[in-house]
């Protein structure tokens, strides 16, 4: 995997597919800081919050460079596509985009329980200035489905398939897509700081073999009671390594 430098967000990335790249890490002289809400921010209101909070940090909102949102339910297919136009365009009227180049890296998961009523931000990341910082970087969300294949359903690993050998399956096909992501940003398992799990299936069978052998869970492991944002997806995963997280309190 190739990346792309971003200069004026101070950071470069993995093109993806129009609605977010595949991940992104600091230039150097750049860190990335990792700010979650307290509570899930609709989507209008996330990106009035996030621009505010860029300008209070001296930054300009190009260096708004991943996202982690939260979703009703799945998707269908064109429900998906419609839902990332309308995301895509804030990002369009930010000046973030090249066509359909999208250098913000995301993850979007649907809570089984106390789901929020519309798609809403749960946390975003940014970079700034820090000589001499360590590297940094945040992989995108991805479930057990490759990217870019015009349609999801027909490319689903082990699809509809959630019984151990299944979630193993899936679990090896997500876990070696963030190995590939992490070496091109410069990472591993090793340099990771945090990782994601999302699914509503149990995945404690597979956690020591598959997971665990791998080095995914050297930190622990953030196991969040999410489906994947596409009906038919059931197991995704992202992670980072960020230095300085902070949690940005919502009345």
């Amino acid at each position: 995997m190739a990346t792309v430098e971003f200069a004026a967000g101070g950071y470069r990335f993995i093109p993806g597919v129009f609605q977010y790249s595949a991940g992104v890490a600091a230039l150097p002289g750049h860190a990335i800081e990792r700010v979650r809400f307290s509570r899930p921010v609709p989507l209008a209101e996330g990106f009035a919050r996030i621009a505010a909070h860029l300008g209070a940090a001296g930054r300009p909102r190009a260096a708004f460079c991943a996202c982690e949102l939260r979703s009703p339910a799945p998707f269908d297919e064109p429900g998906f596509r419609a839902f990332n136009e309308r995301y895509v365009g804030t990002l369009a009227q930010w000046g973030l985009l090249s066509g359909e180049v999208n250098p913000v890296a995301r993850a979007n998961v649907c809570p089984e329980r106390d789901p929020p009523a519309e798609p809403s931000f749960f946390a975003f990341s940014f970079t700034r200035p820090e000589a001499g910082a360590p590297a940094s970087f945040v992989v995108a969300g991805s479930g057990e489905v490759p990217e870019g294949k015009g349609n999801y359903r027909d490319h689903i690993v082990a699809p509809g398939d959630t019984s151990p050998a299944g979630l193993a399956a899936k679990a090896r096909f997500v876990l070696a897509e963030m190995e590939a992501r992490m070496a091109a940003l410069g990472g591993n398992w090793a340099t990771a700081t945090g990782a994601q799990l999302y699914t509503v299936h149990d995945v404690f069978p597979l956690l020591a073999d598959q997971i665990v052998a791998r080095g995914a869970a050297r930190h622990g492991l953030a196991w969040h009671f999410c489906r994947p944002p596409v009906v038919g997806i059931d197991y995704e995963m992202d992670c980072r390594r960020v230095a300085t997280e902070r949690v940005l309190f919502v009345d």
